[in-house]
């Protein structure tokens, strides 16, 4: 009879140790890395999403893999690297985000074996559960390769023998894919997005933080005939006129997405961010999405 109630005792403390340690799977603190090729990427593509999930209680990283020490047409190398990483602290002041940036030259990142287990690091070490980078067909081979050494890293993240002296994780994060300057022709429309109308002028404020790029180095590359405002607040309107309602608008093949994810809260979103799902890392259903994305409709 004692043999009996030990056994059943075991059994009772198994199936409370089994419940407490999926209770913690399912109630940890969910944690974010997005991936760029320059100081500003990320802020430009992913600020609004990474303003609103950090403030649902997710640790979010940005991560630089070039120091952007050519992103200017006057100064140094050394004196452009330096401001630039300046100009990412300032980003941290003004989010609840953490930020590293990787001492790559600018324009020269290869998609090569050192840098594979960089990335591989960078998303072990802080334990992601999702991983957002640019998407393969952008513009800017820093970009391309970028988004390559994040695609080669989706799945040996979960390969113990590579890279052992950093513990693999317990789970495959999911894999994004930003919104590029091209349209992916085959696969034109997105998978989620990400309403961004509650902080547009936030996300202004963050990309605010870059001025050597937005205020100097944007607009003479580009060419651009368009006057830089003087005060602080006209700045604001700028760049919020220029680089996120112009780029965060909804056209007409992103709808169906924003009805998807917001059912009757679709017609208040205005503005959005695009992502798109790298099938090389997590296989995820449109409850994985809803529990990774507290903001959408259940």
């Amino acid at each position: 009879m004692k043999k009996t109630s030990h056994l059943i005792l075991i059994l009772i403390l198994g199936l409370i140790s089994m419940n407490m340690n999926a209770e913690g799977t399912k109630n940890k603190e969910k944690r974010v890395i997005v991936i760029c090729a320059h100081p500003d990427d990320a802020e430009l593509t992913t600020g609004g999403t990474a303003i609103l999930l950090s403030r649902s209680g997710y640790k979010v990283k940005l991560v630089s893999l070039t120091n952007g020490n050519k992103g200017h047409h006057e100064g140094t190398k050394n004196e452009i690297a330096i401001r630039r990483y300046n100009e990412a602290q300032e980003v941290k002041k003004r989010t609840n985000c953490e930020y590293e940036i990787i001492n790559n030259e600018d324009g020269e990142l290869e998609a090569n074996l050192k840098n594979r287990m960089e990335v591989i690091r960078l998303i072990r070490e802080w334990k992601a559960d999702i991983v957002i980078t640019h998407p393969s067909y952008d513009y800017h081979p820093d970009h391309r390769n970028t988004s390559l050494l994040v695609q080669d890293a989706a799945f040996l993240v979960n390969v113990p023998k590579i890279l052992p002296e950093v513990p693999v994780l317990i789970e495959n994060p999911l894999f994004l894919y930003t919104r590029g300057r091209y349209v992916d022709r085959q696969k034109p429309n997105p998978d989620i997005v990400v309403d961004i109308t509650p902080v547009e002028r936030e996300k202004a404020c963050i990309i605010d933080a870059h001025a050597s790029q937005i205020y100097e180095w944007l607009p003479w590359i580009n060419r651009s005939n368009k006057i830089i405002p003087d005060t602080q607040e006209e700045k604001i309107e700028y760049i919020l006129k220029e680089y996120v309602l112009t780029r965060g608008e909804i056209k007409e093949k992103d709808r169906p997405v924003v009805e998807k994810w917001y059912g009757n809260k679709a017609k208040e979103v205005k503005t959005i961010e695009a992502f798109e799902i790298c099938e090389f890392g997590r296989a995820v259903n449109d409850q994985d999405i809803r529990e990774l994305f507290p903001m959408f409709s259940k």
